[in-house]
C-alpha cells in the first residue's frame, strides 16, 4: 500500500469574502515564469483592488519590475530555509495563496506560513497542505521523456499521431486553470512583460550602440535545458552571415556566462564589416536583457527563456524546435504570426530528453536557409 497522503483531497470552500492579501508562489525558471503572466493579469482582473504579491526566486525578481498585475515581490535566495521564509510570510497575513509549481515544497511553504487558503494542483505528496487541490484540466498534456527503444521504434517507421492542437496543449493553460479556479477568466491573453523607454535608452547607451543606424537583430545561441534543445552553432554562424549580409543588420549576441565561448566564436566568424555584431553573451543583467530584446526587431533563438521573455515584450522570434514541442512552450500567445517556430520531420520529435540518445536529427534536419527566410520575414524585410 502507498504511503503517499492521497488518501483525501481537499473539496473547493465555500465562497466568502473577496480575499485582500493574495501570495502567488511563483514558478522557478524564466521561461515558465513568462507563461504564467496570462494567469497573473486575469486573476488581477478578478481582484483589482486585492494586494497580490509574488514570492519569486531573487534570480527572477527583476523581471516582474513595473508589471501591472503583481504590487510587490519577495524574493527568496536558492539556500534560503524553509522554516525561515515561512516566518516571513506569515508575517504578512495573506488571506490566500495560489501555488503555481507542481512541487511538495511550494505547498509546505504556504502551508507552514498558515496562509488560510491554499489553492494548486493536486499533485503526490503535497494535497494535505492544500485547502483546494485543482485537478488537471482536461485538455493538459504531459511533457513526458521518451526512452531510447522509443525514439529508435519512431525512426523506423512513420508516427500514427500528429502533434497536439495548436493552442489547447499550450503550457499558458494551465496556470490560466488555476486562476479560473478562484473565478478569474480562463481565456487566453498573450504574455506580457514591461520596460520603461529610459531602461531601453540606458542600456543603449551602456554598451555603445547608438552607433549603430541600421537594423538591430538579436541571436540567442544557448539553452540552459541542455543540447538538445540547441540548434548548432555552426548553423546560427551560417545564418547570421548570411542575414548580415542581406540586411546589413547588427547582431546581438545574448546569453548567460556559460554561452561566453559559444558567442566569443559568433563574434569571430562575423566580425566584419564594423558594428556587425555585439557579444554580449554573460555581461547584461535581466533588465539589461528586457531593454536590449525590446530594441531588436527580431530574436534568433534557441527554446529557451530569453526566447519568451522577448515575445511577451513584443519582439518576433524565429525559434528552432528539437527535443520540445512548440505547440507546449512556444512563444507569446499560440498561432500568433509574428513567431516562426521551425522544426524538421523528425519522427522522434519531441523527445523531451537534454541530449540525444542518437544523431541528433531533429535540429540537424533544420536547414540554414529554412531559417533565413524565417528571420527576413520576421523581420519584415520580406513578404
Amino acid at each position: 500500500m502507498s504511503c503517499q497522503p492521497q488518501a483525501a483531497i481537499p473539496v473547493a470552500p465555500k465562497p466568502g469574502p473577496p480575499p485582500r492579501r493574495i501570495l502567488v508562489r511563483s514558478t522557478n525558471w524564466l521561461g515558465d515564469a513568462v507563461m504564467t503572466t496570462p494567469a497573473l493579469l486575469r486573476l488581477r482582473g478578478k481582484f483589482p483592488g486585492a494586494q497580490i504579491t509574488l514570492l519569486a526566486p531573487e534570480k527572477l525578481q527583476p523581471l516582474w519590475r513595473e508589471h501591472p498585475a503583481i504590487n510587490e515581490v519577495i524574493s527568496f535566495a536558492p539556500d534560503e530555509g524553509l522554516f525561515a521564509m515561512a516566518r516571513q510570510l506569515r508575517a504578512q497575513q495573506f488571506d490566500l495563496a495560489l501555488v503555481l509549481p507542481n512541487s511538495p515544497r511550494s505547498a509546505l511553504e504556504v502551508w507552514l506560513a498558515r496562509i488560510p487558503r491554499r489553492i494548486g494542483y493536486a499533485r503526490p505528496w503535497r494535497n494535505w497542505f492544500l485547502t483546494q487541490a485543482v485537478a488537471s484540466r482536461a485538455g493538459s498534456v504531459k511533457m513526458q521523456k521518451r526512452s531510447v527503444d522509443e525514439i529508435k521504434r519512431l525512426i523506423a517507421r512513420t508516427p500514427d499521431a500528429g502533434p497536439p492542437t495548436p493552442g489547447s496543449a499550450h503550457q499558458i493553460h494551465e496556470y490560466l486553470h488555476l486562476a479560473a479556479a478562484l473565478g478569474a477568466s480562463p481565456e487566453p491573453l498573450p504574455p506580457q512583460l514591461f520596460v520603461k523607454p529610459d531602461e531601453v535608452e540606458a542600456a543603449r547607451k551602456k554598451f555603445g550602440l547608438e552607433k549603430i543606424a541600421g537594423p538591430i537583430f538579436g541571436l540567442n545561441p544557448g539553452a540552459e535545458y541542455g543540447p538538445a534543445k540547441r540548434w548548432p552553432v555552426e548553423k546560427f554562424i551560417a545564418a547570421a552571415s548570411e542575414i548580415q549580409i542581406r540586411t546589413n543588420c547588427t547582431w546581438l549576441v545574448f546569453g548567460g556566462p556559460a554561452d561566453a565561448a559559444a558567442g566569443s566564436r559568433i563574434e569571430s566568424a562575423i566580425s566584419s564589416p564594423p558594428f556587425a555584431i555585439w557579444n554580449l553573451a554573460g555581461k547584461t543583467s535581466l533588465r539589461e536583457l528586457m531593454a536590449l530584446l525590446k530594441l531588436c526587431r527580431v530574436l534568433l533563438t534557441n527554446d529557451t527563456g530569453p526566447m519568451h521573455v522577448a515575445a511577451a515584450l513584443g519582439t518576433p522570434v524565429v525559434a528552432p524546435f528539437g527535443s520540445t514541442s512548440p505547440e507546449l512552450t512556444g512563444p507569446g500567445l499560440p498561432g500568433d504570426p509574428r513567431h516562426w517556430l521551425i522544426r524538421s520531420d523528425a519522427a522522434c520529435a519531441p523527445c523531451f530528453l537534454r541530449e540525444c540518445p542518437i544523431d541528433f536529427r531533429c535540429l540537424n534536419g533544420i536547414e540554414v536557409e529554412r531559417v533565413v527566410k524565417a528571420v527576413l520575414a520576421a523581420a519584415g524585410t520580406i513578404r
